[in-house]
């Protein structure tokens, strides 16, 4: 039997986050949540995680700033992350790409266009 793969989700909204969640966890996925990117670093413990779907715009910490220090941790270095975002501007897209997102999706996004690009990134 294989492990399940785990997902973490950052988002400040309580309603994205449980589509989301819904979604991915219909797809196989275990799902781990946070509100902002200062509550998804303390959940980045050492545990196992598969992917990072994380928002651009956020309090405390922002999707860039949470992305940058995240790349600085040795244990999630290579992790992949999937911008989820209203934000559509290239220049922001460029930003994100810089800082080691591999994926970029913009707000409103279907569940399951979500889930094809975990599928393809967590593997």
């Amino acid at each position: 039997m294989t492990s399940t793969k785990t997902v973490l989700l950052v988002d400040d909204s309580p309603t994205v986050r449980q589509v989301m969640r819904l979604a991915l966890e219909r797809a196989g996925y275990g799902v781990m949540e946070a509100g902002d990117g200062e509550h998804a670093l303390q959940q980045l413990d050492g545990r196992r995680v598969s992917a990072i779907v994380c928002d651009l715009a956020m309090p405390k910490l922002d999707g860039m700033s949470f992305l940058k220090q995240m790349r600085a941790l040795q244990h999630y270095r290579f992790t992949p992350v999937v911008m989820l975002t209203t934000e559509s501007r290239a220049e922001r897209k460029q930003d994100a790409k810089q800082l080691g997102a591999q994926a970029w999706a913009t707000k409103p996004c279907p569940p399951s266009q979500l889930v094809d690009i975990v599928n393809r990134l967590a593997r």
